[in-house]
């Protein structure tokens, strides 16, 4: 689809790699400014993207974030919330504690901290949108551990509540909710005969795997005009996974 984003600010996290590179990718081509975040080097040069390379479980960088804001573009209109690490299907036994702060700070604490930083200029331009990245492991067990489940439904609950709270404003609040998407994260399914990979797909009723442009296209459009009744909801891209 072919949206003007021109003037428009959006935060990208999570945008060296998968589906937060192809989100960025697609703001550029449709004229945004892009300021994307991740901790490894993001492979985008264009004179309307600035990187930050920071660990969005570092808490300094929303301090960062709200003072670019204020003090450099003066506005946002869309945050990505894409950053996100798997647990490794851990279950209660073997998820230590260290282990589940460090999958919630990364996967819903750090969602929460962008929308502190960035929510104060939406609500003052009366205009606002996040595009949470949920999983289908927040919509139904067995698509992560304990601690990833666990974090993919609080992202979920915590999308419903903000739009809830602040639709009156002008911002919304949505989410994706992934299946199978081939990424560097889900790189350990394809490594040797692949066969995990082959069963997932096997398992999903569209019978393959999604590429991570088809996210950010689901992406740009529920950050577009088009989709503005839309709030507060959870959009599958899983090739059927949860109508089973």
């Amino acid at each position: 689809m072919a949206e003007d984003f021109t003037d428009q600010v959006v935060i990208v996290t999570g945008a060296a790699s998968g589906i937060g590179l192809e989100q960025a990718k697609l703001f550029l081509q449709n004229h945004a400014q892009v300021i994307g975040i991740d901790k490894n080097q993001i492979p985008l040069e264009n004179e309307n993207f600035e990187p930050i390379t920071a660990d969005v479980s570092n808490e300094k960088l929303f301090e960062k974030i709200t003072k670019l804001i204020e003090t450099t573009y003066k506005r946002v209109d869309v945050v990505c919330n894409t950053a996100g690490k798997l647990d490794d299907y851990r279950d209660a036994r073997d998820t230590s504690l260290d282990q589940w702060n460090d999958i919630l700070q990364t996967d819903l604490t750090s969602q929460f901290m962008m929308v502190k930083s960035v929510l104060p200029t939406m609500i003052k331009q009366h205009h606002g949108v996040f595009v949470n990245m949920a999983s289908i492991a927040g919509m139904v067990a067995g698509g992560g551990g304990i601690a990833y489940t666990a974090a993919k439904h609080a992202v979920v609950g915590m999308t419903k509540q903000l739009d809830l709270d602040f639709a009156e404003h002008g911002v919304r609040a949505n989410c994706i909710a992934p299946g199978a998407i081939n990424t560097p994260m889900n790189g350990s399914d394809f490594e040797g005969d692949a066969k995990m990979a082959q069963w997932v797909a096997e398992q999903t009723p569209a019978r393959r795997w999604a590429e991570p442009k088809e996210v950010a296209e689901l992406t740009l459009f529920l950050a577009s005009q088009q989709s503005d009744y839309i709030h507060g909801s959870v959009i599958p891209i899983d090739g059927g996974w949860t109508a089973k």
